[in-house]
């Protein structure tokens, strides 16, 4: 999908978005996920309707502790939720974009002690503006608070891990849980881009293979914050990063596990007699991954996107160093997964609960598709079924079984609805209660108001036939699956009762506002049609009136700012006031400058609590940037997306475009070697957008037909004798992290055209190296195909390579080739 668009989709999606971006009213919440489909002898029930539900934990007296984006943590308790929060971090806490509280855990001994473990985004500049950019001051941190009763203070708090970068609002993940061995597990996103500097975004941020740093990690470490003994990464070249990450070289200690990309939730598996869990890796832009944690083991990214190397097909056994997902699934997929492009929850089944059939199942959810899965071993691996339909996009955010009616039930939050809290029981042969679903219109108008209710999108399980009774709220009643009744003035609540032949009974309600309407809001800019461009400020101005309050004050006007991605959204911004200012974001890889964009929602809330919505799309400054090379055809490199020239892209003003002109051969096998980009760059560099678009040629060298080159150099581990990872071939200025690379006795081989040539000759810093006249052509030697180990000091290195027709740099020489590198 990345980087297949050309110009002539590029002028489509132009002239879509020019006319569409007019202000319209919305519905007041996304549509419910009440229609979701379980198999039968399974039922789902809405426990609680709040804002942006994120995660979920028990309390060993039964208690259902929620955790909201926005800050809070709320207990539902004897089946209904409680009016006061157990602790509310508003003040401290930063929400916009992928922040805010994601993770919660209890610790074993709760009864005793009252510990709770978060996961949260700090405002460390106490502002309230929560920033994005790499000066932000918006880090993320494992906290331990104290509850007592119904309530935890905030002065209770004793941070365990502080000042994980979260600059740009993105891949903060933030799952939290504590396993059978005692120790808390978190799992921690690589932050969108690298906070350092040291490497691009998206595919470019190579942070999750840094040790120096928490980003891109699952991290262990006991529930008093220090560091277990066992974890793989303690030694003594380590340094705890528990206030920050450390100097690039460092070895973190927290460090359980690399190489992930968006880990947004895990699981324990509660079945194993030891502590087993798997982990939900959101992908990039082609697969989802499931992997099993495992100590030290190093998941791939940025080098692999699941079991592929990114961006391309070269997909297999890991590479040496590497391991593969356990299960995964790709983007565009037809059939189960159709859809489905970003997995979130998961809980493994615990035994006995459910029938035989889900004896090991490991349950998986998608936020885009609205899907839940199960996942069950094979005698080969694992199989995914379908368990779930029908929840909606944006939903199940994540899944948790805890108790319920003498077992357990499956419980999960979804933003879709509004937010929700949802449960789903097996029942067995038990009658399931009737699903009520109630419509009314108008909701609001001039006293007397005349409202119409209907009760036909209600259903019954197992398919009988319900009866329906209306509590008007007014003390008036009424039956029937279609009714109306008329109101004085006055705010009232209508309950619809449906029931079964057996007596089971579902309920849904419906606020009605007689001799009031809603208010009318306005967003009076931008205007309509403005287009921004990336980092550009952008005024987000409105008012409201309404025909009782008249002008409505600036505390009664909320926004909400959502990021547009394809077929889904991400949360960006929340604020009040008249006007509040944001910030245009970049997009988040190549091929999503053509599906992105912001949808800016204005509500208005009069005094007696009646809202309505608005939406204007803001959408990006889009021009197109051409790539090309002398000769055409050539490839080059733009922001880790591989493109064959001539290509036009479509970019977005301000857009950074990170773009290589590495070594290659020709299609026809000569020798090309970089020679100079038309805006005078060197071979890899980075063009900011320009407001006019542009085009970029990059002129290479080609060798004459026939004649020997060196076409490229490769980085070998010297202990399997294999590449290693992103470095087949050495990239021109790559950074060679010897604490992040694995292994520290390395090679490196010289490829060359034809493969065999009479002799290359290796100049080290200008200084003859070696001279090798044999294939492999390794700059520390080999032995039939065992390369010799060699350590490099850090600090800069160029090495040039030069064939030769004859051995011992005798006969003709060839097209050298010559590669920048930087050992720390």
């Amino acid at each position: 999908m990345i980087g297949r668009f050309g110009w002539a989709v590029w002028v489509a999606v132009v002239l879509f978005i020019s006319a569409c971006r007019a202000p319209a009213d919305v519905p007041a919440a996304a549509p419910s996920p009440d229609a979701l489909a379980v198999p039968s002898q399974f039922e789902d029930v809405r426990l609680a309707s709040l804002e942006a539900p994120t995660a979920l934990a028990f309390t060993p007296d039964g208690r259902l502790l929620i955790t909201t984006q926005t800050g809070q943590v709320r207990v539902y308790q004897n089946g209904s939720l409680r009016a006061a929060p157990l602790l509310d971090l508003k003040g401290q806490i930063c929400t916009n974009g992928a922040r805010g509280i994601f993770g919660i855990a209890v610790d074993p001994n709760f009864a005793t002690n009252g510990f709770i473990y978060l996961y949260y985004t700090f405002d460390k500049a106490g502002t309230g503006t929560c920033e994005r950019g790499r000066n932000g001051r918006a880090v993320n941190r494992v906290s331990r608070f104290t509850v007592s009763g119904n309530a935890a203070a905030l002065s209770s708090e004793r941070v365990l891990i502080d000042n994980i970068p979260a600059p740009f609002g993105n891949h903060s993940a933030g799952d939290v849980a504590i396993g059978k061995d005692g120790l808390l597990y978190v799992t921690v996103g690589d932050a969108g881009c690298d906070p350092s500097g040291r490497s691009g975004c998206s595919a470019e941020n190579a942070a999750a293979r840094d040790r120096h740093t928490l980003l891109g990690k699952v991290i262990r470490i006991t529930r008093s914050g220090d560091v277990p003994q066992g974890n793989p990464f303690r030694g003594v070249d380590s340094v705890r990063c528990n206030r920050g990450s450390a100097a690039p070289g460092s070895v973190c200690q927290e460090i359980f596990a690399l190489g992930l990309r968006n880990p947004f939730r895990f699981a324990f598996d509660p079945n194993s007699s030891g502590t087993r869990f798997f982990i939900n890796d959101v992908g990039q832009a082609a697969r989802e991954e499931i992997n099993l944690g495992r100590a030290g083991a190093d998941y791939g990214w940025n080098v692999r996107e699941g079991s592929c190397k990114v961006g391309g097909t070269d997909c297999g056994a890991a590479p040496a160093g590497m391991t593969n997902p356990i299960f995964e699934y790709a983007h565009g997929a037809s059939g189960l997964f159709a859809g489905c492009t970003s997995v979130t929850g998961g809980a493994f089944v615990p035994r006995g609960v459910w029938p035989a059939a889900f004896e090991g199942a490991y349950l998986f959810s998608d936020y885009v598709c609205g899907k839940i899965f199960a996942l069950t071993p094979t005698d080969s691996g694992y199989r995914a079924s379908l368990f779930a339909d029908g929840l909606g996009n944006s939903s199940a955010i994540h899944l948790r079984f805890g108790p319920h009616g003498g077992s357990q039930a499956l419980f999960y939050t979804t933003y879709a609805g509004g937010g929700q809290v949802r449960r789903i029981a097996y029942t067995g042969a038990l009658n399931r209660a009737p699903q009520a679903v109630v419509t009314a219109s108008p909701t609001s108008g001039p006293a007397p108001l005349r409202v119409t209710f209907d009760a036909s999108g209600s259903r019954d399980p197992e398919g009988e036939a319900l009866s329906y009774t209306w509590r008007f709220g007014d003390g008036a009643t009424g039956s029937g699956p279609r009714v109306t009744h008329t109101y004085a003035k006055g705010d009232y609540t209508a309950t619809l009762i449906v029931r079964d032949p057996q007596g089971a009974e579902g309920r849904a309600v419906v606020r009605i506002s007689a001799g009031n309407t809603p208010p009318q809001p306005v967003i009076t800019a931008p205007a309509p049609g403005a287009l921004f461009g990336v980092g550009e400020r952008i005024t987000l101005r409105g008012a409201a009136t309404d025909a009782e309050d008249g002008t409505l004050s600036g505390s009664q006007l909320s926004w909400r700012v959502l990021l547009r991605h394809d077929d889904h959204t991400h949360p960006y911004e929340r604020a009040t006031g008249r006007e509040v200012t944001i910030t245009m974001p970049p997009p988040e890889d190549l091929a999503a400058t053509t599906t992105s964009f912001l949808e800016v929602y204005l509500s208005a809330t009069d005094s007696q609590g009646l809202s309505r919505t608005v939406r204007q799309d803001v959408h990006p400054r889009m021009v197109g940037v051409t790539f090309d090379t002398e000769p055409s055809g050539l490839k080059l490199t733009v922001n880790g997306e591989t493109l064959t020239t001539p290509r036009t892209i479509a970019s977005w003003v301000g857009y950074r475009l990170n773009v290589r002109a590495d070594a290659q051969t020709t299609p026809d096998g000569r020798r090309a070697t970089f020679a100079a980009w038309s805006d005078g760059g060197a071979a890899a560099h980075t063009i900011t957008t320009p407001s006019a678009g542009g085009r970029y040629t990059a002129r290479f060298d080609v060798a004459a037909s026939g004649s020997q080159a060196v076409s490229s150099f490769t980085l070998i581990n010297a202990d399997t004798n294999r590449p290693i990872a992103g470095y087949d071939p050495i990239p021109d200025g790559a950074t060679l992290d010897l604490a992040a690379l694995p292994t520290r006795r390395l090679n490196v081989r010289a490829n060359t055209t034809p493969a065999r040539v009479g002799s290359v000759r290796f100049f080290l810093n200008g200084s003859l190296y070696r001279t090798e006249n044999g294939a492999p052509y390794a700059l520390a030697s080999d032995t039939r195909g065992d390369y010799h180990p060699w350590t490099p000091a850090r600090g800069t290195y160029t090495l040039r390579a030069v064939p030769y027709s004859g051995s011992s740099g005798g006969g003709a020489a060839g097209t050298a080739g010559t590669v920048r590198f930087t050992v720390r």
